[in-house]
């Protein structure tokens, strides 16, 4: 389930950057969530210059925008992590100014996301259901 989304103004970052950040940020949502990486799902999108004001400016320095999605019930603490260590890897490989990234965890009850087709709650569910099977 886990989704980020990640904003950024076209041309101001390299596709080696871009690429680092995508890798980077998909093992430490991961690691966060404690979550399998192959579950994450992480995406760039790039705006035209034109199409990104900051301050009523179209010129202004790089403001990275990052969205987490993760499922309802994730605790708080994991979510403040998670807030914290996205904006340290935007800092870190991007070099902006942290108090330019601005960042929003999205809470979704398990009955709204499906995984294949079939609601996160009973995927979770028989997932859950499955591993007791097999520990026995």
């Amino acid at each position: 389930m886990p989704i980020l989304e990640l904003h950024l103004v076209d041309g101001d970052h390299s596709p080696a950057e871009h690429a680092a950040l995508l890798q980077r940020l998909s093992a430490v949502y991961a690691a966060v969530l404690e979550s399998p990486v192959e579950r994450v799902r992480a995406y760039l999108t790039l705006h035209a210059r034109e199409h990104w004001a900051v301050g009523g400016s179209t010129h202004a320095d790089p403001a990275p925008y990052f969205t987490a999605i993760v499922l309802e019930g994730r605790p708080v603490e994991q979510r403040h992590r998670l807030l914290a260590e996205v904006t340290d890897l935007l800092v870190e490989i991007l070099g902006v100014e942290r108090s330019r990234v601005r960042g929003r965890i999205i809470q979704v009850p398990p009955d709204d996301w499906a995984i294949g087709g079939v609601p996160a709650a009973a995927a979770r569910r028989d997932e859950i259901a499955a591993r007791a099977g097999t520990a026995r």
